[in-house]
């Protein structure tokens, strides 16, 4: 059977091993990850194959900003316990990994472990070294050509935000600086769902609607006033999950979006929210 790209890398999260083993290994088992797992065990590919059943759920979140302030870099690197996430060996190797995504700009984890050879080796080395399964699990480079980026690490480095603005030019980046850190800590905050309201999937809203319309229909509410009701709710839900509507956590008497109205006026500018990117330890991976 064809092996795919996504069984190679559910199989590498799973064990540590390195990408080529994992091909190998899936491709000897006709694409049986169990026995693909007995089989890098057997072979000895990797230390953490032997932690295949293990939670790396710990870890922590780097981020970094380019000089010009076009890019921004998010990693997240995970491990088992709390106790090795705060090891001397663990945070040198996930600054090793900063490092290597600031150099190479990969478009996933794939693409480093392909585009910087000693990634491997350097994994499998702390892995051996350390006996826990240690995996890379997420890379992030937004960046913006005519804009600003910014980032926020909560101090434990379990949670980081790497946010876009656009439409302001480096000699306005002092006007945007500090406000731009305060949106990336509402991000961390917050956790919105989306920029603006635009941007929320509509099968999340058809889901919120039919939810709202129910509820209101178990108070008793007539039927044919439920769709307006339903209206009424969902604007909340935005209001509460869309950045852009959000009230500012240091003056909720604003939105976010009130706020950047406010210095777009005084500086003439039109600088907006383009994109964040929240990565948590806890968050499902995609």
């Amino acid at each position: 059977m064809a092996i795919t790209a996504k069984d190679v890398n559910d199989l590498r999260l799973k064990t540590g091993a390195g990408m080529m083993d994992c091909k190998k290994a899936l491709t000897e088992a006709e694409g049986n990850i169990e026995k693909a797992i007995d089989i890098l065990r057997k072979k000895g590919a990797a230390v953490a194959a032997k932690r295949a059943d293990k939670a790396a759920n710990e870890g922590v979140v780097l981020t970094s900003i380019s000089d010009d302030k076009k890019t921004g870099f998010i990693v997240e690197v995970n491990c088992e316990t709390d106790f090795v996430a705060k090891s001397d060996d663990f945070i040198a190797f996930t600054n090793f990994v900063l490092e290597k995504t600031l150099l190479h700009k990969p478009t996933s984890v794939d693409e480093l472990f392909s585009k910087e050879v000693s990634l491997q080796t350097k994994l499998d080395e702390i892995v051996g070294k350390i006996g826990e399964k240690i995996v890379i699990s997420r890379i992030g480079i937004p960046s913006v050509e005519n804009g600003y980026v910014a980032e926020y690490v909560h101090p434990g480095a379990k949670l980081g935000v790497v946010i876009t603005f656009e439409n302001i030019s480096a000699d306005k980046f002092d006007l945007i600086s500090g406000i731009a850190k305060d949106i990336a800590m509402q991000v961390a905050a917050m956790k919105p769902l989306a920029v603006y309201r635009e941007e929320v999937s509509q099968d999340i809203v058809n889901k919120e609607i039919e939810i709202y319309k129910e509820l209101a229909r178990k108070e008793g509410k007539p039927e044919q006033i439920l769709e307006k009701i339903a209206t009424g709710r969902i604007n909340k839900f935005f209001q509460e999950n869309c950045l852009n509507e959000q009230a500012f956590i240091k003056d909720n008497t604003k939105t976010v979006g009130d706020l950047l109205k406010e210095i777009n006026a005084k500086a003439g500018i039109e600088v907006k929210i383009k994109s964040f990117l929240r990565y948590h330890l806890g968050d499902e991976k995609k």
